[in-house]
């Protein structure tokens, strides 16, 4: 049996120690600076504060029972982190977009080159070097180090609350050596956690980033429905509509971001598809969708991490300088754009229809 040191203790990273911990193996979940409540309550319960709230909270979870961990989780401040990683054979990167650089100049540097990491972040960054250009986590981790860290990621389809409660899913873990791979799919891999394997880390990592910025937007025709029905009624075709939209777009980006198109959009599509209807960013687009603004529906949110907030600004940022550099044109992405006016430049909704029609002959 493998031990598994997690850095974090959110949502998603406590969520991925189940099909572990379902398989015999003993985690130690390690809680950032900013987890002490979730870890105290952890500790006196076994309870996981967060999961046990948003899953009472979110209409869409059909549950209302505490989120308990498995007796072979165990609790930690971060203080204990440097004790919980000797003698670890994995350790799992669990933060958001949002702690990524925290991760990468406090944790990173205490790291084994023998002990392979696996993120669970999904999201891409500018590399800071080549203008338009997106590198994602992984890559952006080796940064902070000379060590010849071994790093994997998971992409999706898969919420965390889901996972918790078993729900069938199929993931893809990506990195560049398919033998640990293989392993780390043998440390979790359940008859309800499936995991394909890739060496394609851009490729992976890019599509599900994609994800969470057209997720907001597909969601903004929910919250369009509501208000104009003036309740909770769901209107399709609009959905529908802005779902393909989303998807030609998100298959142009990762050829722009030598993400791999055809091999690599199914994953973009199943992780848009479950995040339109069960993710935190679904919350947001419906929001949005009724005519809030966006300080006004974070408000309404309580502040919990959104990822297709940062993804969007990015990868807008990206597609404006690429536009500039002549390598691309800015009107292939036009449901982006409006995502990225709405969200920063305080635009009220227009859905460009007209700019998704396209002709073709042959």
């Amino acid at each position: 049996m493998a031990t598994i040191t997690v850095i974090c203790a959110g949502m998603m990273g406590t969520a991925i120690t189940y099909p572990a911990a379902h398989n015999g193996h003993t985690i130690r979940l390690v809680g950032s600076p900013l987890d002490n409540e979730i870890i105290k309550h952890g500790q006196k319960t076994g309870e996981h504060l967060n999961l046990s709230k948003y899953r009472k909270n979110n209409p869409t979870s059909g549950v209302n029972t505490p989120v308990l961990t498995p007796d072979n989780v165990t609790f930690h401040y971060f203080d204990e982190m440097e004790e919980c990683i000797k003698g670890t054979d994995l350790i799992i990167c669990g933060v958001s977009s949002f702690g990524m650089d925290w991760f990468c100049n406090n944790v990173i540097p205490k790291l084994s080159e023998e002990t392979p990491i696996l993120s669970i972040s999904k999201g891409m960054i500018d590399d800071g070097e080549n203008k338009g250009r997106l590198i994602s986590y992984p890559e952006y981790m080796l940064r902070f180090t000379d060590k010849d860290l071994k790093i994997y990621a998971v992409g999706g389809p898969c919420t965390s609350y889901e996972l918790v409660d078993k729900d069938p899913t199929e993931v893809t873990f990506c990195g560049p050596d398919m033998k640990t791979l293989r392993w780390l799919r043998r440390l979790f891999e359940t008859d309800y956690y499936h995991i394909s394997l890739s060496t394609d880390v851009r490729g992976v990592e890019c599509s599900v980033a994609l994800k969470n910025a057209y997720a907001l937007g597909v969601a903004l025709a929910v919250g369009m429905s509501y208000k104009r029905e003036g309740r909770e009624f769901e209107h399709y075709n609009s959905q529908a509509g802005l779902f393909a939209q989303a998807t030609k777009e998100m298959y142009l980006l990762l050829d722009v971001f030598e993400g791999k198109s055809v091999r690599n959009i199914f994953l973009g599509i199943g992780d848009l598809y479950v995040t339109v209807f069960g993710g935190r960013n679904r919350r947001l687009g419906i929001l949005l969708g009724q005519g809030y603004t966006y300080d006004a529906s974070m408000a309404k949110l309580e502040g919990i991490t959104l990822e297709g907030v940062v993804i969007t600004e990015r990868t807008a940022k990206a597609v404006e300088q690429l536009s500039e550099l002549g390598k691309l044109n800015i009107n292939d992405f036009p449901l982006l754009m409006h995502i990225k006016e709405i969200l920063f430049e305080n635009k009220r909704i227009n859905i460009p229809w007209k700019a998704f029609e396209t002709e073709y002959e042959g």
